[in-house]
């Protein structure tokens, strides 16, 4: 059974987009109502243990997350389509790219995860596997890498909802995913590529993707959002979706 979705649109460019760490489905809500329904088929996927799949078992990987993204596609019968991966979502997208290279159209990474990994010293990342169980050190996750700037009731709504929104067994299994997986030996670097970054992101900032994303393809930009944090999808949504289809509609109807 393919991965529980919900689509946005119906037009006849697909484009399958796939969340974060602290996310699901339903992330990209607050930009929704103003996506090109008529030009786009926008179809946002839940990984195994997150949203209306937190039941199901998987292994938890990036490779996992790419197989079942692709066997949704041709559930769907999108032939070719474009991705969009916000994070944790942006490594799984590069990876799509690798195993089914002329079925991608295009790439747009948010704050993404770059197909390498992210290399961590040994207290950060305790720091970061504790959030699995601790709503307390998702909060601080979230403030500090929307840079200490927004609301606090937001931030409290943002780690309660990712506490919901996935099981503990696979928030916690997914970092390991993200933080090291490293595909990059498999980048051909021939897709057009759009990665959009706050500039307040403390991490998954430019000069990161200009170290990565610049390095590994042809065809990339890179693009600061301001006035946004690791999330512009709550934070500037009209910004985020504009930039989105400003790019997507330069996209080739087929692939390349």
């Amino acid at each position: 059974m393919p991965n529980t979705f919900h689509r946005v649109g119906h037009g006849p460019r697909p484009v399958i987009v796939l969340h974060g760490w602290f996310g699901d489905a339903h992330s990209f809500e607050p930009m929704e109502p103003w996506l090109s329904k008529e030009a786009f088929s926008y179809v946002f996927m839940d990984y195994r243990g997150y949203g209306g799949m937190r039941a199901a078992l998987g292994a938890y990987t990036i490779d996992e997350i790419a197989r079942d993204a692709l066997a949704l596609a041709d559930a769907l019968g999108f032939e070719t389509f474009s991705l969009i991966g916000h994070s944790m979502g942006g490594m799984a997208v590069e990876r799509i790219a690798a195993l089914a290279p002329d079925r991608v159209r295009a790439l747009v990474g948010i704050a993404p995860v770059p197909c390498g990994g992210v290399r961590y010293d040994a207290a950060t990342r305790r720091f970061l596997e504790a959030a699995a169980g601790s709503e307390d050190t998702r909060r601080a996750i979230i403030d500090r890498s929307t840079g200490a700037r927004l609301p606090r009731s937001w931030v409290e709504w943002k780690a309660a909802y990712s506490m919901t929104a996935s099981s503990p067994d696979a928030f916690a299994a997914y970092l390991h995913a993200w933080a090291d997986t490293d595909f990059s030996e498999a980048i051909d670097g021939e897709h057009r590529v759009k990665v959009l970054v706050g500039d307040h992101d403390p991490t998954f900032n430019a000069e990161l993707m200009r170290q990565t994303y610049l390095r590994r393809y042809r065809h990339a930009t890179v693009e600061v959002l301001r006035n946004a944090g690791h999330y512009p999808m709550n934070e500037t949504p009209l910004a985020l979706a504009a930039a989105i289809e400003t790019f997507l509609f330069g996209a080739p109807m087929r692939a390349r």
